[in-house]
């Protein structure tokens, strides 16, 4: 009765996490300004959830966060769109899979390698404190390093095309965006992920005593 019990206590936690990542993929609390721009912190409750839930649930709301993106760029296209929603390929199947690896796959990776980073931290013992901004920084990174990566690997032409550069433009224009968009996001997610993830983690403690 009691392993029911947190069966079902994971399995509420996982949809009340998967419903702040809804909300925040589809209205302005999604977005933090920055002073040049903006950073997304969609992907930190999936992060949270992996550390509070572990890593299955961490995939489970990145898939949350992925199939929202996919909603978002068919419903509401971008010149990028093409590498996030399958509706929007251009380049037949493939084009279909490599979107769909981009925008679910690469966000359900955030939550797995969260997880499982979460786990080594407590299997070596090492203090809260430090932990929760390393896997906050480390998980908002592989959102951005897989993201933009699997972009240059997949659709460099496509990108070049929509940003109006040569091919060999791209490269610098997807480390441009690693380091101006992605570091700043990483900070903000590490800061958050350790004031949020400390309260919960306490919260979470007490409730399955």
């Amino acid at each position: 009765m009691r392993e029911k019990t947190h069966d079902t206590r994971w399995m509420v936690c996982v949809a009340l996490m998967a419903a702040i990542v809804i909300v925040l993929a589809n209205t302005p609390l999604g977005m933090i300004q920055l002073p040049i721009i903006k950073a997304t912190t969609v992907h930190i409750p999936v992060i949270i959830g992996a550390i509070l839930l572990g890593p299955f649930a961490g995939g489970v709301l990145g898939a949350v966060f992925g199939i929202c993106s996919v909603i978002s760029n068919t419903m509401a296209p971008t010149l990028l769109s093409f590498a996030f929603s399958p509706f929007m390929s251009t380049t037949g199947f493939p084009g279909v899979a490599k979107a769909l690896w981009i925008s679910i796959g690469c966000r359900i990776l955030i939550g797995v390698a969260a997880g499982w980073l979460w786990r080594l931290c407590l299997h070596f013992h090492w203090n809260q404190t430090i932990c929760l901004p390393i896997v906050g920084f480390a998980g908002s990174m592989v959102n951005t390093i897989t993201v933009m990566g699997s972009i240059y690997l997949f659709f460099a032409r496509e990108y070049a095309q929509a940003q109006d550069v040569g091919l060999t433009a791209v490269w610098g224009l997807i480390m441009g965006t690693i380091t101006a968009s992605g570091i700043p996001e990483a900070v903000a997610s590490a800061v958050l992920v350790l004031a949020l993830g400390k309260v919960l983690l306490k919260f979470m403690k007490k409730s399955l005593i």
